[in-house]
C-alpha cells in the first residue's frame, strides 16, 4: 500500500502518477508495463516511485483497488433498480447483463481486469486477486445468504462452492465478450452475450436453486 510520502504528496501529483500507471498497465499489463514510462508520463523521477510504493507490485495493487472501487460504485448505481421480485436468479441475471455491458463499454476497466486475470507473474496476480476477491466475497456472501433465507436457494446450498464459481465467472464475463478467444463455446464474444450469460445462470440455478414445480 502507499507510503506516508505518497500520502503527503499534492493531490495533483498523486493523480498524475495514477493516470500514467493506469494507462501503462491497461495498455501493456503488469509484466510489460514500464516504470520508466510511468515516471516520464507523470513527470517524476523513477526513483520517486519507490518513495511512494514499496515496489511495482505495490503500485499495481493500489491502482487495481482504485479501479475496483470505481467499478463497484458504477455497478451500485447501475443496479439500484434491479428487480428481485421474481427471485434471485432473474435478478442476478440482470446484474450480470449490467456487469458485461460495463466492461464492454469501459475500456480501461476492462484492460486492467485483463492485466490481472491474464497476468503471468504469480506475485502480482496473487497480490491483486487477494484484495479483489475479498471484495467480491464481501458483496456476494450476504447476497447469497439472503437468497437462501428467502427460499430462492436450496437450504443445503453450499454457498462457499457457489461463491468460488462466481469468482471464476465474474472475471470471465468481464473479458470474454471482447476477447472471443477466451470463450470458444458459449458465444459470449458474439453480438449478444446475454444468451451465454443465461446459459451460465441456468447451470448455477440447477446446482443451487430450489427446484421449480413446473
Amino acid at each position: 500500500m502507499p507510503t506516508e510520502t505518497w500520502n503527503r504528496l499534492p493531490a495533483a501529483r498523486r493523480q498524475a502518477v495514477l493516470d500514467a500507471a493506469e494507462a501503462e498497465f491497461a495498455r501493456h499489463g503488469f509484466s510489460r508495463g514500464s516504470l520508466n514510462v510511468i515516471a516520464r508520463e507523470a513527470g517524476v523521477a523513477k526513483g520517486s516511485l519507490f518513495q511512494y510504493f514499496d515496489d511495482k507490485v505495490d503500485l499495481f495493487v493500489h491502482l487495481c483497488v482504485i479501479a475496483a472501487d470505481r467499478v463497484g460504485l458504477a455497478m451500485d448505481e447501475a443496479t439500484a433498480d434491479v428487480d428481485w421480485s421474481h427471485g434471485f436468479f432473474p435478478g442476478y441475471t440482470e446484474m450480470l447483463d449490467i456487469w458485461v455491458e460495463h466492461f464492454r463499454t469501459h475500456t480501461v476497466d476492462r484492460e486492467l481486469s485483463a492485466a490481472v486475470t491474464l497476468e503471468a507473474d504469480p506475485d502480482a496476480r496473487t497480490a491483486v486477486r487477494a484484495v479483489i476477491d475479498a471484495r467480491y466475497v464481501e458483496f456476494l456472501r450476504p447476497l447469497l445468504e439472503t437468497a437462501r433465507a428467502d427460499g430462492w436457494l436450496r437450504p443445503d446450498a453450499d454457498l462457499d462452492a457457489f461463491i468460488a464459481l462466481l469468482l471464476l465467472v465474474l472475471p470471465h464475463l468481464a473479458l470474454a465478450p471482447t476477447h472471443a478467444e477466451l470463450d470458444p463455446v458459449l458465444g459470449l464474444g458474439g453480438l449478444d452475450p446475454s444468451t451465454g450469460v443465461r446459459r451460465l445462470i441456468a447451470v448455477l440455478e440447477a446446482a443451487f436453486g430450489v427446484p421449480r414445480n413446473d
